[in-house]
């Protein structure tokens, strides 16, 4: 054990090395193909895999689930924490019946389709339980990769709804599992009681923990920055961990909190931040790595026939007809409609959620797993590559200007102190073509630095702001008002 230990450490660590960096090193395609990144961490398992050229042999599901989950959890807990509660507020009401209605109404669309083909009416609905739910890396890993920017609305819509509905896939997936498992029909009033239960104290419990932890945060002076970020992780584990033991949806729970933490103060916010956006990346790499390593290609071809059609029914018929029909109430322009309904793209959760049936010994749950592993391939590849081109045609892309080239982080101990914030410079303002010196800055503002075509300049009061700058402003928060008298509304950082 002792000759041969060393070695088979490094063995792991070095295949595990090569695969990671083969991943973040494809990531670059998915600007030129616009596609989601993940889909290319899963292509680099798959080619690893048992019947790829790596010939690494992985076949244990419960594993898989377990850092699958985990992996959700902490890609929840970040999207959180990068959520305006003031912007997605206004969008709060459409994306909770999408992430309720609509993904019941999905999931029922795609059984009948399922039925049709062949499949029990149980298996079926299982089915469409486990593809019901959208994913929001998918979705922003493709707006990011292609610089489409969306206007507030329907991006807030898109985000949250896809923050929101993987809970309500969770319990339909587990309901029907333990159905299919033990041979007796799901009671729809039972597993309506179960939904609102778990909802309900997920959003609790989220709350609760989020509201504590904050306080603690403003509280504890740790002794270095670094703990911080190790505080909200325990924060965010306990979120998800406590309340899944609550029997509620740690999903739901971990998101609320994410989105608690994220629209308060916080100190050390910028290093918080970017070690969760750090972990949220690598937790995707992970878990689409392991998901590919269980994929067998011949399998898959098998019953690629079924999963393309399901595909195509799910992308074209299922979740626009469903998004319609939930946004109608809430007057949503059709253009606006169409595409939350088209850039609804499926990501990990479905397959990860496709090995619950598998570990419970389901009969069909392998080939199961397979087209589940098909429709996400082919929903990421139809409306994935279009996104761009439906944001143009749809007419939903922001006319914000673009954002500053230059990244520019302040990170302070205080919680609350003097802010830094970006203003874009536009020909219509009166600051247009003033010298810094002429403009009447409220007490304690002024400007730290200044962009101009991409690169950084230290002004001085002779400098003269043109269209297309960036300026950077520091001012304490109660002057922010005036501030935006001058500048208008600040970048979000």
């Amino acid at each position: 054990m002792i000759a041969v230990e060393p070695m088979a450490t490094a063995i792991i660590l070095s295949s595990f090395g090569l695969l990671l960096g083969a991943s973040v090193a494809l990531s670059r395609a998915s600007a030129r193909l616009g596609l989601p990144v993940a889909l290319l961490f899963l292509l680099v398992g798959v080619l690893a895999g048992t019947e790829g050229f790596g010939g690494i042999p992985f076949d244990d599901y419960a594993f898989t689930f377990r850092l699958g989950t985990t992996a959700l959890a902490l890609i929840l807990f970040d999207g959180g924490l990068n959520t305006s509660w003031t912007s997605a507020r206004s969008v709060l009401a459409p994306a909770t019946v999408l992430a309720t209605f609509g993904v019941l109404a999905t999931a029922g669309l795609v059984a009948a389709v399922a039925h049709v083909i062949g499949l029990s009416w149980t298996m079926a609905l299982l089915l469409g339980a486990i593809v019901s739910s959208t994913d929001a890396a998918a979705v922003f890993s493709v707006l990011t990769a292609t610089g489409t920017r969306l206007r507030q609305r329907v991006g807030m819509t898109l985000e949250v709804e896809s923050g929101l509905n993987d809970p309500m896939a969770v319990i339909l997936t587990t309901a029907l599992t333990a159905a299919l498992a033990s041979g007796h029909m799901v009671k729809p009033a039972a597993l309506a009681i179960a939904v609102a239960r778990e909802l309900s104290v997920g959003v609790v419990s989220g709350l609760t923990i989020a509201f504590v932890g904050r306080w603690m945060l403003l509280r504890i002076r740790l002794p270095a920055a670094g703990l911080y970020p190790a505080f909200t992780l325990s924060v965010a584990c306990l979120s998800f961990g406590v309340t899944t033991l609550l029997h509620g949806s740690g999903f739901l729970a971990v998101y609320v909190t994410g989105v608690v933490l994220g629209s308060g103060t916080l100190p050390h916010a910028v290093g918080i931040r970017r070690v969760h956006d750090a972990l949220g990346w690598l937790s995707q790499v992970l878990m689409f790595l392991l998901l590919g390593l269980l994929v067998y290609p011949s399998r898959v071809w098998q019953v690629a026939p079924i999963g393309v059609g399901i595909a195509l029914f799910l992308a074209v018929v299922a979740r626009p007809l469903v998004t319609a029909v939930c946004l109608a109430p809430f007057r949503y322009r059709w253009r606006e409609a169409a595409y939350v309904g088209w850039v609804g793209l499926r990501g990990a959760v479905p397959i990860v959620l496709a090995t619950i049936p598998i570990m419970a010994g389901v009969e069909g749950a392998r080939p199961l797993f397979d087209v589940v592993f098909v429709v996400v391939v082919v929903g990421a590849l139809v409306p994935g590559a279009t996104v761009p081109w439906a944001t143009r045609v749809l007419g939903v892309e922001s006319a914000a200007p673009p954002p500053p080239k230059s990244s520019v982080e302040i990170d302070v101990r205080a919680p609350k102190g003097d802010a830094l914030n970006a203003y874009f410079i536009s020909p219509h303002l009166a600051v247009s073509g003033a010298a810094l010196s002429e403009i009447p800055f409220p007490a304690g503002a002024a400007v730290s630095m200044l962009e101009r075509a991409g690169g950084l300049i230290a002004p001085s009061g002779a400098t003269r702001l043109e269209p297309g700058d960036y300026v950077y402003v520091i001012a304490p928060p109660g002057q922010r008002g005036e501030v935006e008298l001058l500048f208008g509304r600040a970048e979000e950082h």
